[in-house]
């Protein structure tokens, strides 16, 4: 995995650039000591480490808005940061670069009610939102795993997902503003309360885009009522294949429940081990649907749900009967990847995304691999959605065991890609799958998404190094520029 070469002017320059990023954001906001820096040297993609040229915690969209024309009028790299649990290296440092984190930006601006929004800086948690609208009966729906410290900021950034995506959506489908910071300082707004706004989906370009197009001082999102009632099944099943028939079944008769997800038997039994939520250990794969709704649906959708995973082959079929009980099936899922971490050294968590009637087959063909690497993998997925997160385990200590693990990830990537699927769900490129993007698109593809970049960032200042693994140069592309207040795109292809 390369970086771009360190530019060695940027580190002798060092000393001015800590004076003048003190000048902005004064007091404890920039941090410069070699053993604070650690704290920053990785985001939840351990395996690489770069200790950043220095940190700086703006305050205010103004501190950052002058961070950012700062960096721009003197070439200095910005990686912005949220709290720092991405899984595929999005907030890696870079030497020649300042980490940009916004944790101190993790105050609630606003709830309205009346338009079902809530108005929040980017460093509030995930669950955070929710807890602040709950007593009033409503929440937000997106709900990754990592959701009590990831913030809303880089869910933004990496597009989140979560147990109950598949009937609510994703980040993307729950935004409806943001203010961001252009690389040049400029403080533009997109979106805002209204559902939906005129011109190009700019929102939705910035969703997802991995830190690379701005950074994000404000988001409004969307909160929704609590639903009247919730109820989980725990279905187990003797074979894979069984279970991904009954959650193409389930689909296929027009259910969409609030969450299903999927687990295999090693996944099964290290959650199991480590939460005691009553999971059938007896089982190679496990279904949680849970249905959501008016209390008369919900009973009738559990009864037909119920009919379809006998008729799938279930062998194991428990409905939850209370609130505590639907939380306890929900609590070895939510606990899956630090329950693997109990029992390894060391694990890699892979994100990638097929089509839900490829589960079964990529099960199978990720069993013969778990084989031939001579690594263990754990799966879970988001089997409504077919975005799943293999856990392959390994030893660093281990010579060749990392990079044996990096391998058996690329193959079952390449593998999702094959079988009609992407690279990614919700963790994002970053560095992790980077130097697999020419699997899924073209040097073509690559290029015109790039020259959406250069219309945000012309000098390649934000992230460079992440997503593309041929950062062009914009002039190459045909950079946006204007002449005689005319904008121009001379080398891009007209269509």
């Amino acid at each position: 995995m390369l970086m771009p070469k360190p530019d060695r002017d940027i580190i002798a320059r060092r000393k001015d650039i800590i004076g003048a990023m003190q000048a902005i954001v004064p007091g404890e906001g920039v941090i410069a000591d070699e053993d604070e820096l650690r704290a920053y040297d990785c985001d939840g993609l351990t395996a690489y480490k770069q200790l950043p040229l220095i940190v700086v915690l703006p305050e205010n969209t103004e501190q950052v808005s002058k961070v950012l024309k700062y960096c721009h009028s003197n070439n200095v790299k910005v990686v912005p940061r949220g709290a720092g649990t991405g899984l595929s290296g999005g907030a890696l440092p870079l030497a020649d670069g300042i980490t940009l984190g916004l944790g101190r930006f993790s105050e609630i601006v606003e709830i309205d009610y009346q338009n079902r929004c809530v108005v929040t800086q980017p460093g509030v948690t995930n669950l955070g939102i929710t807890q602040a609208v709950e007593d009033s009966g409503f929440y937000y729906a997106p709900d990754p795993s990592s959701q009590i410290a990831c913030s809303i900021g880089g869910n933004i950034a990496e597009n989140s997902g979560g147990v109950h995506c598949l009937k609510y959506g994703l980040t993307t489908n729950n935004v409806l503003g943001v203010e961001l910071v252009t690389m040049d300082g400029r403080i533009i707004r997109i979106g805002g309360k209204h559902l939906d706004s005129e011109g190009y989906d700019l929102l939705g370009v910035v969703t997802g885009s991995e830190g690379l197009l701005g950074v994000i001082t404000e988001v409004t999102v969307r909160i929704l009522r609590k639903p009247e009632t919730a109820r989980a099944l725990l279905l187990g099943f003797e074979t894979s294949e069984k279970a991904g028939d009954c959650v193409g079944a389930v689909i296929g008769a027009g259910i969409i429940p609030g969450g299903m997800e999927m687990m295999d038997t090693f996944a099964i039994q290290a959650a199991e081990d480590f939460v005691h939520a009553g999971y059938p250990l007896d089982v190679e794969a496990l279904l949680i649907i849970e249905l959501d709704g008016p209390d008369v649906e919900v009973e009738h959708l559990m009864g037909r749900v119920e009919d379809i995973a006998r008729a799938s082959g279930a062998v194991h079929i428990k409905i939850s009967t209370s609130e505590e009980e639907r939380l306890r099936f929900w609590s070895g899922r939510k606990a899956a990847f630090p329950a693997v971490g109990r029992i390894t050294p060391d694990y890699i968590c892979m994100d990638g995304t097929i089509p839900r009637g490829q589960l079964s087959y990529v099960l199978k063909r990720m069993a013969e691999m778990s084989e031939r690497y001579g690594l263990r993998v754990a799966t879970v997925f988001h089997a409504g959605e077919g975005n799943q997160h293999p856990l392959i385990l390994f030893d660093a200590n281990e010579a060749g065991e990392f990079e044996n693990a990096e391998k058996f990830g690329a193959e079952i990537l390449k593998l999702c890609v094959d079988v009609g699927g992407v690279l990614t769900g919700e963790h994002g490129v970053g560095i992790e799958k980077r130097d697999l993007m020419g699997e899924m698109f073209s040097e073509d593809d690559m290029k015109h998404q790039q020259r959406l970049k250069c219309a945000f960032d012309p000098e390649q200042l934000l992230n460079p190094g992440k997503v593309y693994p041929t950062l062009h140069r914009c002039a190459e592309l045909g950079k946006m520029h204007v002449h005689k207040g005319q904008m121009k795109f001379p080398d891009i292809p007209r269509f």
